[in-house]
């Protein structure tokens, strides 16, 4: 690879070839003597000075050669430190501009010098040594400042030969060019000289070869979760206690586990076939876990390395289900669970009601986050045939009474008023999960209930 020279050491042997091709076709008889030169245009024709016949290479810009701009990425390890030295791939643009004493110089200079870069698309490997560092007895010791020095930049020795390529430019672009350069338009051609690399000399820190290699091969088999239900019956709402099965493809893995709101369970082998999974979610739930829409996913793990540890493998999709609160002080409430108890009566149009107000203490399962919504749902049991049963909901306080620095709580008071005096069935809502009403073999609801006569 070449160094950080290796753009000036371009320039100076494409000089040298233009140098060189002018001797060789004796250009000297046909327009006088001529300057090769490598300078800014604006600083050929300045300060009133008379223009004389030269033909100047110019390097107007550098940008990234794009099939190296990705290749070798700077690496460094854990640490921070360097392990490699990229390359940096470079193409550099120029513009061969002509100068003229008289009419037609100019031109045939032009000529001349795009012929001589036709003829030399590569910048050998002996053109480069014989441009920055001349043989014996003539060496590059001789040649002055900072050329000497262009040797040093091991252009020679990169991996790529430099070509020479013509570019084309529009009207407008060379306008522009020469508008920025803010010199008087010459006749010019484009050429790209592709491709420089250029490489750092720093230090770096290889990694050790590696030891034993291990191939693994595994096939692609993505696991898809196409439904969780109630192993019971499909029909059934899922609670703590309960069984799902889960239901897809491509469950069948050396490690496998299942992922509930970020929660990991790891089911038995024995529970594992390809289409399904049989989990229990037993009761008590893991800490975290709490009643609502819970996510679900499949992980695969593969077991790797030496010692085998578990890599990353393969992840299902996110199914849902929705987990249901249980009311765990049923299926009769006690009365020592209606706090601060308040009977008082109301006469409407001649009637009396007997009104409850008070707290109903209700234990639940799995507990209730502190930032979980929770709502307490009364509806009149056994109404009279002919009327319509009453029906009351009542939110939670705020933070469902836990305290810091506790997260969740299994008990619950939650406060009610202005209930008409009788017996209630009782639903908590989590979340939107809602629990579950008991029911007899008629299908009706029984249970839980509380008695607020």
């Amino acid at each position: 690879m070449s160094n950080a020279l290796a753009i000036a050491s371009v320039s100076a042997v494409l000089k040298d070839m233009l140098n060189n091709g002018v001797v060789d076709h004796d250009l000297s008889t046909v327009v006088g003597n001529v300057t090769v030169s490598a300078l800014p245009p604006d600083r050929i024709l300045g300060n009133g000075q008379p223009e004389t016949t030269r033909l100047n290479i110019f390097m107007y810009q550098a940008t990234p050669n794009t099939a190296w701009r990705n290749a070798g990425l700077p690496a460094r390890d854990t640490a921070g430190l360097r392990t490699n030295n990229p390359p940096l791939g470079l193409d550099l643009h120029y513009l061969l501009t002509a100068y003229g004493e008289s009419e037609f110089h100019s031109e045939i200079l032009l000529g001349y010098g795009m012929q001589i870069l036709h003829e030399n698309p590569i910048l050998t490997r002996d053109a480069i040594k014989l441009a920055l560092a001349p043989v014996s007895p003539v060496t590059g010791a001789i040649l002055p400042p900072p050329l000497d020095k262009l040797i040093a930049s091991e252009l020679a020795d990169q991996v790529e030969q430099v070509r020479i390529t013509p570019q084309a430019m529009t009207g407008d672009e060379m306008s522009r060019l020469w508008t920025a350069i803010q010199s008087n338009y010459r006749p010019t051609a484009a050429y790209v000289a592709s491709v420089v690399l250029i490489e750092s000399k720093r230090s770096t820190r290889p990694a050790l070869p590696v030891k034993n290699r291990k191939l693994y091969v595994v096939p692609f088999a993505q696991p898809a979760i196409s439904k969780v239900v109630n192993a019971a019956d499909e029909r059934e709402p899922i609670e703590a206690g309960a069984a799902i099965v889960i239901k897809g493809r491509e469950f069948k893995a050396e490690n496998c586990s299942v992922n509930i709101d970020g929660i990991a369970f790891t089911p038995a082998a024995t529970d594992i076939t390809p289409e399904q999974i049989l989990l229990t979610l037993a009761s008590p739930l893991p800490a975290g876990l709490f009643s609502g829409v819970k996510g679900v996913q499949v992980i695969q793990r593969f077991n790797m390395g030496d010692p085998e540890t578990p890599h990353r493998g393969f992840e299902s999709n996110v199914a849902a289900f929705v987990l249901r609160p249980k009311i765990t002080n049923g299926p009769t409430i006690a009365a020592s669970d209606v706090l601060s108890r308040v009977n008082s009566t109301e006469t409407s149009g001649g009637v009396t009601y007997h009104l409850r107000a008070g707290e109903l203490r209700l234990k639940l399962n799995p507990n209730a986050g502190r930032d979980q919504r929770v709502t307490l749902l009364l509806n009149e049991f056994n109404a009279p045939a002919g009327k319509s049963p009453h029906a009351y909901s009542f939110s939670a306080p705020a933070g469902n009474g836990v305290l810091d620095p506790a997260l969740d709580t299994d008990t619950v008071n939650i406060p009610f008023k202005r209930v008409l005096a009788g017996k209630y069935l009782v639903r908590v809502q989590v979340d939107g999960a809602e629990s579950v009403l008991g029911q007899d073999v008629a299908g009706l609801f029984i249970n839980p209930v509380v008695d607020l006569s």
